[in-house]
């Protein structure tokens, strides 16, 4: 097919197909807030009030368990990221404490045994799962029942059950207690406890958005009676200055995107970039230090979003095969063989990864480069298989499909992204790490392209797009689209176990970059799991976006 005809393909948009997205519901919203600087008074009641809670952190106390509650409540506040050394360092004593003599305490309740598995286990040490045995009946094979009443003792268990790994059938049976029991007497509980229930039986704790999970507890912890006035404040005004922050920010990316002018220019791709700002680079990195990584996760997502439509939706298969030569080539001269639509698109993507080479280049860390480029070569690659698939009509076996999409997720791309960009704690070994495809990025990537097609394949069956895990898994096997879905949830399920398992010491990289790995899981599990929100937009992932980043936190 000639360039000319291609070219004029590109200018009939009524002869292609199109998914008719609804445009953004934000406009200029985010533009509001150019002028916001960030209150130099707020940043210094911040710092005051960080040493304060430093020094709760560090003095000794009595009794144990209050000091894994001030741990656990630093956490769910969402600024702990404050205090990463000292917990590391409470709880290795802790630890230590509570193992080291070969002699567990027998004594403690539901509730703290389950509070201090999940701590110590988020921390990297692999407890034993065995300590819940002494919750369950004579015969070894129920709960007790006597635990029935204890609401915050299965509310607690419930939250450690999120952590298991591999072969630990105690805490499937424990995550199955818990839910049935707290889903049988949410209703019947007084208005605060009922609440916290129905939230964590929706949204467990490993698995949600820490800015997300951090304006729900704010507003719990401040109506608990014994709640610390010092941490409240702190927490508060914590959260006040990151919001601004992310404000400015997103203002910056609102005004990129409207230059891009991408609803005029690609008016068949999703209008999505508060939605990626948000989901794809707040809520990876959200700490001020990441300023840089949040804003190149945040073009590199949009623009792998429009990728995608492209790839999905817009492109012939002949001119897909230019765009994917051209992106192979990272030349800008490539860039005349392409229809007018996909030059808007090439340009974008050239234009950002020379912005990342540049101030790679100031870090003297130019050599991340290369795993950036080479990370969207893969993308544009894998989009182009998945094209061939539809467009010859080939139904894959579940193995060859989850090969292929799970890179199509574009988590490997973004992983890859996300460390070539946060500064000195990602090294070479770790970009040399992340290209062997480890486990616990394939556990999110496989977390991302399960949960999208359990939600969405109705949806992309009926506009034209390759076969979902759904449709693979019922021609595979034979299976109804009902069995389908458990087998696919099952292995959503062990995905998570893979993703537990590399935090457990000692792990192939530091904790933090395995955070940033969860993380992406951990927006799948918010944003995907009951439909696509990011495409929709409204409901849900609408009213996170405003709680996160236009309302403010109601003063103490």
């Amino acid at each position: 097919m000639s360039l000319e005809v291609l070219a004029s393909q590109s200018q009939k948009p009524d002869t292609r197909p199109s998914a008719n997205y609804t445009p953004s519901i934000w406009g200029d919203q985010f533009l509001t807030y150019a002028t916001e600087e960030v209150d130099f008074t707020l940043k210094q009641q911040v710092l005051e009030f960080e040493r304060e809670v430093k020094m709760m952190l560090l003095d000794p106390v009595k009794e144990p368990s209050q000091k894994l509650k001030l741990v656990d409540d630093i956490q769910r506040l969402g600024v702990s990221y404050h205090f990463e050394d000292e917990i590391d360092e409470v709880l290795k004593q802790m630890y230590h404490a509570t193992y080291g003599s070969g002699v567990e305490n027998d004594d403690d309740d539901l509730y703290t045994t389950a509070q201090r598995f999940r701590l110590f286990r988020q921390q990297g040490y692999n407890v034993s799962c065995d300590i819940f045995n002494k919750f369950k009946e004579e015969n070894d094979k129920t709960f007790k029942e006597s635990l029935l009443s204890d609401v915050s003792g299965l509310l607690s268990l419930y939250e450690a059950a999120h952590i298991r790994i591999h072969g630990e059938d105690i805490l499937e049976e424990a995550l199955a207690f818990t839910t049935a029991h707290l889903e049988s007497i949410k209703h019947s509980l007084s208005p605060p406890l009922s609440e916290q229930v129905s939230h964590s039986l929706n949204q467990s704790l490993r698995k949600g958005l820490t800015r997300v999970e951090a304006r729900y507890y704010l507003e719990i912890y401040q109506e608990c009676n014994s709640h610390n006035k010092t941490l409240l404040m702190f927490a508060k005004l914590d959260f006040k200055l990151l919001q601004k922050i992310h404000q400015k920010e997103l203002c910056e990316i609102t005004r990129w995107w409207k230059d891009l002018d991408v609803r005029n220019e690609l008016p068949f791709t999703r209008d999505r970039v508060t939605e990626v700002y948000f989901c794809w680079a707040l809520s990876i990195c959200f700490e001020p230090e990441y300023a840089f990584a949040r804003r190149t996760l945040c073009k590199v997502t949009a623009l792998t979003s429009i990728l995608d439509d492209i790839y999905d939706v817009y492109g012939t298969l002949e001119e897909l095969e230019l765009f994917t030569e051209a992106i192979e080539r990272w030349d800008i001269c490539a860039m005349d063989a392409l229809p007018n639509y996909m030059k808007v698109c090439y340009k974008a993507l050239l234009d950002v990864y020379t912005e990342v080479e540049v101030e790679l280049a100031k870090e003297g860390k130019l050599y991340r480069i290369h795993y950036a480029r080479e990370a969207m070569k893969m993308q544009a690659k894998s989009y182009y298989l998945e094209a061939k698939w539809f467009h010859e009509k080939y139904t894959p076996t579940v193995d060859e499909y989850i090969a292929l999409s799970s890179l199509t997720s574009g988590y490997p791309l973004l992983i890859t992204t996300t460390f070539v960009t946060m500064g000195d704690i990602a090294t070479q070994d770790t970009l040399d790490w992340l290209a062997t495809y480890p486990k616990p990025v394939k556990g999110s990537a496989v977390v991302a392209r399960l949960m999208d097609d359990l939600v969405s394949h109705k949806f992309e069956q009926q506009r034209g797009h390759v076969a979902s895990a759904v449709e693979c898994y019922v021609k595979e096997f034979g299976a109804t689209e009902e069995e389908a879905i458990i087998e696919l949830r099952s292995k959503v399920s062990d995905a998570w176990k893979d993703i537990n398992e590399s935090f457990l010491l000692p792990k192939a990289v530091s904790r933090p970059l395995l955070t940033r790995i969860l993380n992406f899981a951990c927006v799948m599990d918010v944003v995907y799991k009951y439909k696509d929100g990011y495409t929709t937009q409204h409901g849900m992932l609408k009213d996170l976006i405003a709680s996160a980043l236009i309302q403010q936190v109601p003063a103490v």
